[in-house]
């Protein structure tokens, strides 16, 4: 059997012009398309042809390559430069430009706050494109690795004993200097005292820099390579990590809204994410889904209180645990009288309210009551007799445990999983994010927004098809985004 067999010798020539280098269907050309169809002043990137000194690169070519790249799992600045001389598709974005990575890295590391507001306008162009409904959003949150190791997360003791070295050491330096200088003799080398001099001051600054995120903060450790990010745990085990929440629409399983957080627990998160969300739509959702791990009945209310739906099961009914014959629910509340009854008809009667949590708590008067009821041991086992807590907010928590359970409530949450999670399965592995690039809570944030746009566009081609993408935003005309 003869075998097909390639010659390097062979002389072949490229299309005379790069704009043939890839066909009219290729996904590249949608990429360009959004990118071109973005107001870089209002992201915050400034465009100004007449600065005076050497020719930069123009700001919305080094704008598509991150997008494009992140697209395709090519994240570092060295591999987007790798690209940029090898892969046509790239040659044909950046129109034959070819920057270094120290100018990639420096146009990232400069854009930040620019990069962090792609997907705000992307969202708004899905909405002016009626592929975002804004009828019910879904939120859910991973945790994704920081650009820091899990080692270099210590407590506060760690770096107030770290602090004396670096002072002890510039102190000692510094003398020896001065020394040198009076005997002008040639003790030592000035040159390394002088390296060993920076480095104990920048060490110094690391260490200061940590110690100032315990300040108004509750939290145990602080990484010294990113002061933002937190220790938390995954199913990979535990690693110096942020928080991201995505929402996302029910219509077309689109990006409304994403952010990377350095909280651990999803519970306080619901009304921050959703709020945001529809702070970008014409009107306010109607329906706010999530796990039952945002279910926080202080938090859930916030929303609840702006006439949303919100279908948010409680631990209990996540866990499907089936409710025992002396459970909360069997005791019956008197808002008169603020009294619960048990089973038995016995009272129990206000004692205290915690003042942190606003929890109001419920005893029996008397021990001996329980000790003597038949259901002793199965109630209660405690000599002082059974205890209620009540939430400040228990009607609402009463209320929304009964909202999840209707029928409406739980076709919507059938859906989560598919809508929900599925912008974090391609993020994590189609385009291989298990960890940041960038370091702290902004550059985390801008790398977010990009890889959630990145899904946007992915799914609008697939919705709509390279050209037809194209089509709509040439319909729309550029600049697509008005200020919000």
């Amino acid at each position: 059997m003869a075998y097909r067999t390639g010659d390097r010798q062979q002389l072949g020539l490229l299309p005379e012009s790069i704009e043939d280098y890839v066909s009219p269907e290729d996904p590249v050309r949608a990429y360009d398309a959004f990118v071109e169809a973005l107001n870089l002043p209002q992201l915050g990137i400034e465009v100004d042809p007449n600065q005076v000194g050497n020719a930069a690169y123009d700001p919305r070519a080094m704008l598509k390559l991150p997008v494009y790249g992140y697209s395709y799992g090519v994240r570092s600045s060295r591999k987007l430069e790798r690209e940029c001389h090898h892969n046509l598709a790239f040659v044909w974005l950046m129109a034959g430009l070819r920057p270094d990575h120290k100018t990639v890295a420096e146009f990232r590391r400069r854009n930040k706050p620019a990069l962090k507001q792609v997907l705000r306008h992307c969202a708004r162009l899905c909405i002016r494109l009626d592929l975002i409904a804004g009828n019910v959003l879904f939120v859910d949150g991973t945790k994704i690795r920081a650009n820091a190791s899990r080692y270099r997360s210590h407590e506060r003791a760690w770096y107030e004993k770290k602090l004396a070295d670096p002072d002890r050491r510039i102190e000692q330096l510094l003398k020896d200097c001065e020394a040198i200088d009076r005997r002008e003799q040639q003790q030592g080398s000035w040159v390394r005292m002088q390296k060993e001099l920076t480095r104990s001051r920048t060490l110094k600054d690391r260490v200061q820099g940590a110690l100032r995120g315990f300040e108004g903060s509750t939290r145990r450790y602080v990484n010294q390579t990113d002061p933002d990010c937190a220790l938390m745990k995954s199913v990979q085990g535990s690693h110096a990590a942020y928080n991201v929440q995505l929402v996302v629409d029910d219509k077309q399983g689109l990006l409304l809204q994403a952010d990377a957080v350095e909280q651990v627990s999803d519970v306080n998160q619901f009304a921050r994410q959703i709020e945001a969300a529809n702070a970008l739509l014409r009107t306010p959702c109607e329906t706010a889904c999530a796990d039952a791990g945002y279910a926080d009945t202080t938090e859930l209310e916030k929303i609840d209180n702006q006439g949303i739906r919100v279908i948010v099961p409680s631990q209990r009914q996540a866990l499907k645990e089936p409710e025992g014959p002396f459970s909360k629910s069997h005791f019956t509340y008197d808002p008169e009288l603020d009294v619960y009854l048990c089973p038995e008809g016995h009272r129990l009667r206000y004692e205290t309210t915690e003042k942190r949590t606003g929890k109001r708590h419920y005893v029996i008067a008397n021990g001996t009551i329980c000790q003597r009821c038949r259901h002793y041991g199965t109630c209660t086992k405690a000599r002082k007799g059974r205890k209620i807590i009540r939430l400040s907010n228990e009607e609402v928590k009463l209320k929304l445990e009964a909202q999840y359970e209707e029928a409406a409530s739980q076709a919507v949450y059938e859906r989560r999983k598919t809508r929900a999670e599925h912008p974090f399965g391609h993020i994590k592995r189609n385009l291989k994010v298990d960890a940041f690039l960038l370091r702290e809570l902004e550059g985390a944030r801008a790398e977010i927004s990009v890889l959630a746009s990145c899904f946007n566009v992915a799914r609008l081609i697939g919705i709509l098809g390279v050209n037809g993408l194209i089509e709509k935003l040439r319909v729309l005309g550029r600049p697509c985004f008005t200020p919000a």
